[in-house]
C-alpha cells in the first residue's frame, strides 16, 4: 500500500477531525466517516499517518465509552489498515477531571515498509524505536511520550466546562525530526458578541492560547525541531466584516428582551423587495438566506475575512485553502453538503506548520505537485466538521539528520530557520 517507487521519499498524511458528532449518532455517522477516511488513505498511500481528533467521545463522554472503544478497535484492526503494523494511540479519557480533561485523541499509524522510526521520550530526552501497537488513555499526564495540557480556566472564564488544550508528540522519520501538536482552541460563545468588534473578543482569546502553545513548543527545555500544529482552531471569519458585506443594502432591526433590555436578536431586511429578511442573528443563530455564498467556488469570496492566522504570519505557514468552510455542517446524515444555521461557516479545522516544516513539505526535485491540502467527505455527512488533511512526501535527505538511536540529542534536527520560527 505504500507509495510508488517513482515517487521517492516518505509519504506522510496528516488529518485533523473534530469527531464529537460521531458519538452522538454513531449508527448513522461512523460508517460513512470511516469509509471516506479510508478512501483518502487509499488514495495517498502514506508510510506515516497521523490522525488528530478533538471532542473524542462527544458531549456525553461517559455514555459514549462503548462507542469510543468500538471506533478505536475499528481503526486498529480494519482491513484498510492491515498494512500498518505499528500504531500509537493517545486518548484523553479522564473525563472526571475538570482540571485536566481535553477530549483529545491522537492516532499514529506506521506502514510495514517504514523501517526506521522513533518517538521521543520527553522525560528521558531520548528517542525510542517504535514497535507494536499501543494504546494509552485515562491519565496521559504520566505518559513520557507526550506533553499534554489543558488551557487555564481564566483564558475563557465564561465557558465553565471548557475542554480546550493540546497534546504534543515528537517523531523521527527518515532521519528527520518534527513535532506533531493536536490542538483545540476556544469557540465563539455568542454570534451577537462576535459581531460587536473587529477582531472579536473570541479571536483575541484564540490568539492568546495559540501563542502560548507556540511559545511552549520552542522553549528551552528541548531541542528545537520543525513542527506541525493541526486541530480545531475554531478560527472564525471576521463576523462584523462578513455581516456588513452580506447585508450591504439591508437595514437592521434590533430586538431586545423585555425584562433586561438586552439585545437578543438582529434582523437585517432588504430596503425594498417587500422588506425580505436577509439575515437573522442570535446568540446561536446565523440564518443567512442564501447558503450558496459559502459553497460557490469553495467559498473563495469569503477567504478575505479569514484573518486570524495573519497575526502569526512570521511563525506559521499554511498551504492555500481550496475547500469550502469546514464547519458547521448539518448532522443530518442525508444532508452532507448543507450547513447548519447556527454559526457563520468558517475554516475551523486547519493544518499549520512552522517555517522550517514548510521547507520539508514543499521541497521537491520535480515539477509534479508535492502536497495536497483538502477536506474529506465533501458530499457525505461527516458530522458538524469536515475532516481536513495534508498529504506530502519528505524528500530523501530533507532537513538535518537527527541523532535518533536511543541517545540524547546533541543538536537540533531538521532546523533550518531561527529559533523564533523553527
Amino acid at each position: 500500500m505504500a507509495g510508488k517507487a517513482a515517487a521517492p521519499g516518505t509519504a506522510v498524511l496528516l488529518v485533523t477531525a473534530n469527531v464529537g458528532s460521531l458519538f452522538d449518532d454513531p449508527e448513522n455517522l461512523q460508517k460513512n466517516w470511516l469509509r471516506e477516511f479510508y478512501q483518502v488513505l487509499h488514495t495517498h498511500k502514506p508510510h506515516f499517518m497521523a490522525l488528530h481528533c478533538q471532542e473524542f467521545g462527544g458531549k456525553n463522554y461517559e455514555a459514549s465509552m462503548s462507542h469510543v472503544d468500538k471506533f478505536v478497535k475499528e481503526l486498529l484492526s480494519s482491513d484498510a489498515m492491515k498494512e500498518y503494523n505499528r500504531a500509537r494511540v493517545y486518548l484523553d479519557e479522564n473525563y472526571k477531571s475538570q482540571e485536566h480533561f481535553t477530549a483529545l485523541g491522537s492516532f499514529y499509524f506506521l506502514h510495514e515498509s517504514l523501517k526506521n522510526i522513533y518517538q521521543f521520550d520527553f522525560k528521558a530526552k531520548k528517542y525510542k524505536k517504535v514497535t507494536g501497537k499501543e494504546i494509552y488513555s485515562d491519565t496521559l499526564e504520566s505518559t513520557p511520550m507526550l506533553e499534554k495540557e489543558k488551557f487555564p480556566q481564566d483564558y475563557f472564564p465564561e465557558c465553565k466546562w471548557s475542554r480546550k488544550g493540546f497534546i504534543r508528540t515528537r517523531w523521527c522519520i527518515a532521519d528527520c525530526a518534527f513535532d506533531l501538536v493536536n490542538i483545540h482552541l476556544f469557540h465563539d460563545a455568542s454570534n451577537l458578541v462576535a459581531w460587536e468588534t473587529s477582531p472579536s473578543v473570541y479571536s483575541g482569546v484564540r490568539h492568546k492560547a495559540l501563542g502560548y502553545v507556540l511559545d511552549r513548543i520552542i522553549d528551552q527545555r528541548f531541542e528545537k525541531v520543525s513542527y506541525f500544529v493541526f486541530g480545531d482552531f475554531n478560527f472564525r471569519l471576521d463576523s462584523k466584516s462578513v455581516v456588513e458585506t452580506l447585508c450591504t443594502k439591508a437595514t437592521m432591526q434590533t430586538v431586545r428582551a423585555a425584562d433586561t433590555n438586552e439585545v437578543v436578536k438582529l434582523i437585517f431586511r432588504e430596503s425594498d423587495n417587500d422588506r425580505k429578511v436577509v439575515l437573522q442573528l442570535e446568540k446561536k443563530l446565523f440564518d443567512y438566506f442564501n447558503q450558496d455564498v459559502f459553497r460557490d467556488n469553495n467559498g473563495t469570496a469569503l477567504l478575505e475575512f479569514d484573518k486570524e492566522l495573519s497575526v502569526f504570519k512570521d511563525r506559521l505557514y499554511e498551504l492555500d485553502i481550496s475547500f469550502p468552510p469546514s464547519y458547521p455542517y448539518s448532522e443530518d446524515s442525508s444532508q452532507g453538503e448543507q450547513y447548519m444555521n447556527t454559526r457563520c461557516p468558517a475554516w475551523c479545522d486547519r493544518i499549520l506548520m512552522s517555517l522550517s516544516a514548510k521547507e520539508l513539505v514543499l521541497k521537491s526535485e520535480s515539477e509534479e505537485k508535492v502536497a495536497t491540502y483538502d477536506h474529506i467527505g465533501p458530499n457525505v455527512c461527516m458530522g458538524d466538521h469536515k475532516p481536513v488533511f495534508l498529504a506530502f512526501r519528505i524528500a530523501p535527505g530533507a532537513g538535518k539528520r537527527c541523532q535518533r538511536r536511543e541517545r540524547i540529542l546533541e543538536r537540533p534536527p531538521c532546523s533550518s530557520v531561527s529559533n523564533s520560527s523553527s
